[in-house]
């Protein structure tokens, strides 16, 4: 769990750009960030995933890997896509066959035009928008963080965005994102913060959820079903925060895996 307290960010000269957040980001978490021009949204995301320090506050918990994809992608180079990918692999601690075979993996899947041979420098925006995601996910993140990731792709690719984003937070992962479209922000988040003149101002979540305390032994029933969002133990039980729509899946499971059911709220 990543926990941001007191966060203010400041530039000098200019008006306190974040002032005094106090944001929780959970496991399996899809966190959408709203708010305005110059509201403070890409600052915000910027400190989440750690290119940037805050002035004030404290952020704990952050997770590595961290996948970072920024507003404006430096796609104006003369290394090909493929080379790209295998390079931040190794990086991040694969070996150069593994690299390049999730780079392939990944180009295939937002189906990259022109190829993985393609120069950086020769993409169109949406392709090199392509391949700012691919490097975010070459190694299968803890923390995932996009600045209007959907910027540029095609109808395919923002269904595909989707399903990786699903696929981060249903390994266990957390997801943070803005765009500038609330409709889209609202069928894949599945909490939403608004953020106001630096504050945080509201928060919705987009899904109905449950709390289920469980108690027993053996192995946990819930580990990698979908809906889970947080799991923890509390005293004697297990405390466990589920999509509403996969409670009834979660109870019979339990049950059936000899655990008991000591309280359901919603």
């Amino acid at each position: 769990m990543i926990e941001l307290r007191g966060v203010g960010k400041r530039y000098p000269g200019r008006p306190a750009v974040l002032r005094g957040v106090d944001l929780t980001l959970r496991p399996r978490d899809i966190v959408a960030v709203t708010g305005g021009n110059g509201s403070g949204k890409s600052t915000l995301l910027r400190i989440v995933a750690g290119v940037s320090r805050p002035s004030t506050g404290t952020v704990t918990g952050r997770p590595a890997p961290v996948g970072w994809v920024p507003e404006r992608f430096p796609a104006q180079q003369r290394v090909s896509a493929r080379d790209y990918l295998t390079h931040h692999g190794r990086i991040r601690g694969l070996d150069t066959h593994r690299a390049r075979r999730r780079a392939g993996e990944l180009l295939d899947r937002l189906a990259l035009v022109g190829g993985d041979a393609t120069r950086l420098r020769d993409l169109s925006k949406g392709n090199a928008q392509k391949v700012a995601l691919a490097q975010a996910l070459v190694v299968p993140p803890e923390l995932l963080v996009l600045d209007e990731p959907w910027s540029g792709l095609d109808a395919s690719a923002h269904a595909t965005l989707r399903e990786l984003i699903a696929d981060v937070a249903g390994a266990g992962g957390t997801v943070v994102l803005t765009d500038h479209r609330e409709a889209v922000l609202e069928a894949t988040a599945t909490v939403v913060h608004h953020i106001d003149g630096g504050r945080l101002v509201a928060r919705t979540s987009t899904v109905d959820t449950a709390v289920v305390d469980l108690a027993g032994s053996g192995p946990p029933p819930w580990r990698g079903m979908p809906g889970v969002f947080e799991a923890h133990r509390d005293g004697g039980v297990v405390r466990i925060r589920v999509d509403g729509a996969r409670c009834d899946e979660l109870l019979a499971v339990a049950l059936h895996e000899g655990w008991s059911v000591r309280g359901v709220r919603r």
